[in-house]
């Protein structure tokens, strides 16, 4: 793990140890020769440079983006909040195409901030990278990028910062496919308080409309040991709740020459002292299995909340998705849900507007949406991917079609989330405080163990603390109350 210790037993000018199974040391003797060149700069500009990660996309970008700020950090660079840096790394998301058309607008304000600086380094990293054509149009009009690096290489980045800043010219270090898993490289956390953890990476499921198989890879599980390793670390520092990361994480442990299933990972992680909330994100509704409802019903620390995605009620939309459930099975777990873990707050991802969809499909979604009553939905607009299967489909709907059923569904999800929500008025729940309010600074903001938001008086001393609030005016998707002795 990352240490002042570490780097001084580095000597950078022998050779690296040699890949794959010098891994992580490899990476630290680049990051002990970048060191080299950070001093450099701040000798010869009598300040030390400065760095910005920009984060699109999930949980699991963000917690990639950690580990990218932790090694620019390990190196020396200033983090900053603003793009206007010495060094910006772009990492990308690439599920929707307005995620594509975001970086694109950006790149165009950080070829302004180059222009003023020259000796200004541009990478671009993550699931955007992964697309061929992507690449073609960041290769003939983004020339002022100096770096590109994909999903499957992202624990090379120290070793293609060196590069980069060693050399003129750009650098592209672009994987099809891994592996290999490699961890235990400095990190950046946003919050000392929590933290994601990757359990896995990569997806097997291929919905016909994602293109998350094809730049993350298959799927690979990381061994038990290491991920409790991590969150024994984690709770020696002061973390209090953990998030179980992956694009599908009740599939955990498939692949391993010891299978272990995420139920059986979640009792392990329970065990740990310190850690007093666990998270996971996302769950397939085909592989939610009852060893892992009973788990989540008989734990202390397991947070009552559960993000399901449905993506269509309709049987039909859902056999041309490749989801792998109908209708009636999602309704089943969702009712399996309720009535094993009463105050579970159920969420969901909805797609509208698939190829093929129509109004009655639309209404076989609201129907779902009536029935399990999400605490809280989110709601896209079917989004053409290029090189997944639903992109050369027939029958793409209309976009004021599509539109008029995502207005309807939206405003339903709406209206069943406020009344989810104002269940818990009156209560007195624990709530983690994550940080000042940033409308009221008199006022603290935490979540609930459902993930609901809540806004009561204190000062930042209460900051990474777990809370006993009284719930006292539902404003619709967050509460304000104040703090009491006892829950």
């Amino acid at each position: 793990m990352y240490s002042e210790n570490h780097f001084n037993s580095i000597d950078w000018r022998e050779l690296p140890p040699a890949p794959p199974d010098g891994e992580p040391d490899r990476q630290y003797y680049f990051m002990a020769r970048c060191r080299r060149k950070v001093e450099e700069f701040e000798r010869e500009n009598g300040r030390r440079p400065t760095a910005n990660v920009t984060t699109f996309g999930c949980q699991m970008n963000a917690r990639d983006s950690e580990k990218l700020a932790g090694i620019l950090r390990a190196v020396g660079y200033e983090i900053v909040g603003t793009e206007d840096a010495d060094f910006v790394i772009y990492n990308t998301c690439t599920v929707r195409d307005n995620a594509n058309q975001k970086v694109y607008g950006r790149l165009g304000v950080l070829n302004g901030y180059k222009r003023r600086n020259p000796r200004m380094k541009i990478a671009l990293c993550g699931c955007m990278m992964q697309e061929p054509e992507v690449l073609e149009k960041i290769r003939a009009s983004y020339r002022f990028v100096d770096l590109i690096f994909g999903t499957h290489n992202l624990f090379k980045f120290a070793e293609l910062l060196d590069t980069v800043l060693e050399e003129q010219g750009r650098v592209v270090d672009l994987w099809k496919d891994t592996d290999q898993i490699v961890e235990e490289l400095p990190v950046e956390r946003k919050y000392p308080f929590k933290s994601g953890i990757n359990i896995m990476f990569g997806c097997d499921n291929f919905c016909s409309y994602c293109i998350v198989p094809y730049v993350r890879g298959r799927e690979r599980s990381r061994q038990p040991e290491e991920i409790l390793r991590e969150i024994r670390r984690l709770a020696e520092d002061g973390v209090v709740e953990v998030m179980l990361l992956g694009q599908n994480v009740n599939s955990y442990g498939k692949g391993l020459e010891r299978p272990l299933s995420f139920a059986e990972l979640l009792r392990e992680v329970e065990k740990i002292e310190g850690i007093r909330r666990i998270r996971f994100m996302t769950s397939h509704p085909k592989d939610l299995s009852d060893e892992l409802i009973a788990v989540m019903r008989d734990s202390e620390k397991i947070c009552h909340h559960l993000h399901l995605p449905l993506q269509s009620g309709s049987t039909r939309i859902l056999r041309a998705m490749n989801r792998r459930y109908t209708k009636e099975q999602y309704l089943e777990l969702a009712e399996k849900l309720r009535r094993e873990i009463p105050d579970i707050a159920i969420t969901t991802d909805i797609i509208i507007g698939f190829p093929g969809e129509t109004m009655e499909d639309v209404e076989e979604t609201l129907d779902v949406i009536r029935r399990v009553r999400f605490d809280n939905a989110f709601t896209f607009l079917y989004s053409k991917r290029t090189g997944t299967p639903a992109a050369s489909m027939e029958n793409q709907v209309p976009e004021e079609q599509a539109r008029a059923g995502f207005d309807r569904v939206l405003k339903l999800v709406q209206e069943t989330a406020r009344e989810q929500t104002a269940r818990w008025q009156g209560q007195v729940c624990e709530v983690l405080v994550e940080g000042q309010n940033e409308s009221d600074p008199s006022l603290v903001t935490g979540r609930m163990s459902n993930n609901t938001l809540v806004h009561f008086p204190g000062g930042r001393e209460l900051i990474g603390q777990l809370v006993p609030v009284s719930l006292e005016e539902c404003c619709g998707f967050y509460y304000l109350g104040h703090r009491r002795e006892t829950v």
